[in-house]
């Protein structure tokens, strides 16, 4: 079934049954290999994007249900939001591994969208459930703080 997705700002038409997960079309139909696989079961955080501007898991978002959502994934990421994280996250060198970090920078840019001036516990409060095997959790937290101070200017 032909299903038409705004991936990034383009219109991507794919073939794939409705009950496909959003993660499966981005990188298996879409090419886009940002978006990672992690669990398949919305704990792990790795294949966050933004549904209408909103993070999302997308192995649990089922392509059929997203006609017509505006889908952003870590390489469409732009604005001064997603500049302030990501250039905190490279001064700060977050990344260990690195496996985790595109739906790690996905969640931060989406709480500082929604809170500019998040504490230690808001942070903790909305990155929970995106988890991080190298526990970089300390320099997470870190630069979500920087990118909030990177955003004031």
């Amino acid at each position: 079934m032909a299903i038409t997705l705004n991936i990034n700002g383009e219109e991507k038409s794919v073939e794939a049954p409705p009950d496909m997960p959003l993660l499966w079309a981005i990188r298996d139909l879409v090419g886009l290999t940002g978006t990672k696989f992690g669990c398949g079961v919305a704990s792990c955080g790795a294949c966050t994007v933004h549904v209408d501007g909103a993070p999302t898991r997308s192995c649990q978002a089922r392509v059929g249900d997203l006609e017509g959502a505006e889908i952003r994934t870590i390489e469409g990421l732009d604005g001064n939001v997603a500049q302030a994280v990501q250039s905190a996250w490279k001064d700060l060198d977050v990344v260990q591994c690195g496996y985790c970090q595109s739906g790690q920078i996905m969640s931060a840019v989406g709480l500082l969208s929604e809170n500019a001036k998040p504490s230690d516990s808001e942070i903790d409060d909305y990155m929970w459930g995106n988890v991080c095997r190298c526990a970089t959790y300390t320099r997470i937290r870190a630069a979500i703080h920087e990118a909030s101070k990177r955003m004031e200017t």
